[in-house]
């Protein structure tokens, strides 16, 4: 056995006859009786204490101590004590994400995990415990794709925890707690005649950011910090190579979303609105930190720039220009009415083109061309449409000759 089971109630003499026999002690009666006690593979020695009559649970205890040793499975009972925010923010200090995503992860937990669970010692959860938080985020109103991200975090620090040897296992892949569901509604994407309205209705200095997200794909942030190097007019390519961002509320350059730089056509008609654009307001350099706000200054000679000079910064530019042309073009501010919307329009135009899945995702920068189905398999054209399409085609063009042609008659009847 690992270690040793200690009565406290009773310790062994020697007897007048020169055997040992029990005598009572000071503690007899009173408090916890036995005292399960072992040395841990650190070298320190670890004890837990159990009632009267308890002492088998108590040596069954032990039992289970050694066979973790044994697997290399042991955890500290005292490693458990540490609440989860505590463990949390120890674990997020070590990532060495990027400092965008790090940002996002903390402040996802510190504003919807640790006033509902960080307090809780890591060894006392239980799927229960799991359950009822997420039920907490529903009842709030977040929404399912988000509190779906937030159980991802949450969860992705409960296994840091189980490899660190912190608890055993992860209460989050119980089978008993289910991730949240995303919600089934279908992307809609705008017409032509609503993305002409909102570019028609939006100030002159930023119609081409529409072109850009309309015509190519592109992120908002992405808009933001294309350079006139990244176009190339000749191979009719945009390099996709940055994008403005907001770290703690103020703006950097940084890799496009998931680090994946791309190669996206430019149509000729985009690039006839970037060459109009560039005529009225040429580029010029615009300076922001890369990466991290101390992160070396970096200057890009941006397409499009605010009236001041400098990169545009979602915020302003929301509230003072992309929801005013919303409404001038009848469109109501809110959910799905973002500058992504625009995006959701450039997939539905080349999915109606033809244009494969594999490609699309390259064009959009997903990292997974099956979340590009996932989106957007409702507005594929559908198999039956096509297969009429080529029938008819076939039999119009046999019908031209002498009708669609048939199988030779067999003479036996076969």
């Amino acid at each position: 056995m690992a270690g040793h089971i200690q009565d406290r109630w009773y310790r062994t003499e020697t007897g007048p006859n020169g055997k040992p026999v029990k005598v009572k002690t000071d503690r007899h009666g009173t408090g916890m009786r036995y005292r399960a006690r072992y040395v841990a593979p650190d070298g320190a020695e670890r004890s837990k204490s159990f009632p009267d009559r308890r002492k088998r649970d108590a040596e069954q205890w032990l039992a289970n101590l050694e066979a973790d040793m044994n697997r290399g499975a042991y955890v500290s009972p005292r490693a458990g004590r540490i609440t989860f925010q505590q463990f949390a923010e120890e674990w997020m200090r070590s990532q060495d994400a990027d400092p965008l995503t790090r940002e996002s992860v903390e402040s996802r937990l510190r504003l919807h995990a640790f006033p509902h669970i960080g307090q809780r010692p890591m060894a006392s959860f239980s799927p229960s415990h799991i359950r009822t938080w997420l039920r907490t985020l529903e009842d709030i109103r977040l929404a399912s794709a988000y509190r779906r991200v937030i159980f991802a975090h949450v969860s992705t620090v409960f296994t840091a925890a189980v490899e660190d040897r912190i608890i055993h296992e992860n209460p989050c892949r119980a089978r008993s707690v289910k991730a949240p569901r995303l919600d089934p509604r279908k992307v809609v994407p705008w017409s032509f005649e609503q993305v002409s309205a909102v570019r028609t209705t939006l100030d002159d200095r930023y119609r081409v950011l529409v072109d850009l997200a309309a015509g190519c794909g592109l992120r908002q942030g992405e808009a933001f910090g294309l350079g006139i190097d990244d176009v190339d007019f000749e191979s009719g390519t945009l390099h996709v190579v940055r994008q403005v961002k907001l770290l703690r509320g103020r703006p950097i350059f940084a890799l496009p979303k998931g680090g994946k730089v791309r190669d996206v056509p430019l149509p000729d008609s985009v690039a006839a609105s970037l060459t109009a654009h560039l005529n009225r307001y040429p580029a010029a350099d615009a300076e922001l930190p890369w990466r991290t706000l101390d992160g070396p200054v970096v200057s890009v000679p941006l397409v499009c720039r605010s009236a001041a000079g400098a990169a545009i910064e979602r915020h302003p530019f929301n509230a003072q220009f992309w929801r005013p042309a919303l409404v001038a073009g009848g469109m109501v501010p809110g959910p799905g009415n973002g500058m992504h919307a625009l995006r959701h329009f450039y997939a539905s135009v080349l999915l109606d083109a033809g244009e494969s899945i594999k490609a699309l995702s390259e064009y959009l920068g997903h990292a997974d061309p099956a979340f590009t189905l996932r989106t957007y398999t409702h507005l594929m054209p559908s198999s039956d449409s096509r297969t009429r399409s080529a029938v008819d085609a076939l039999f119009t063009k046999a019908s031209n000759s002498d009708g669609p042609s048939t199988a030779p008659e067999d003479p036996e009847g076969l």
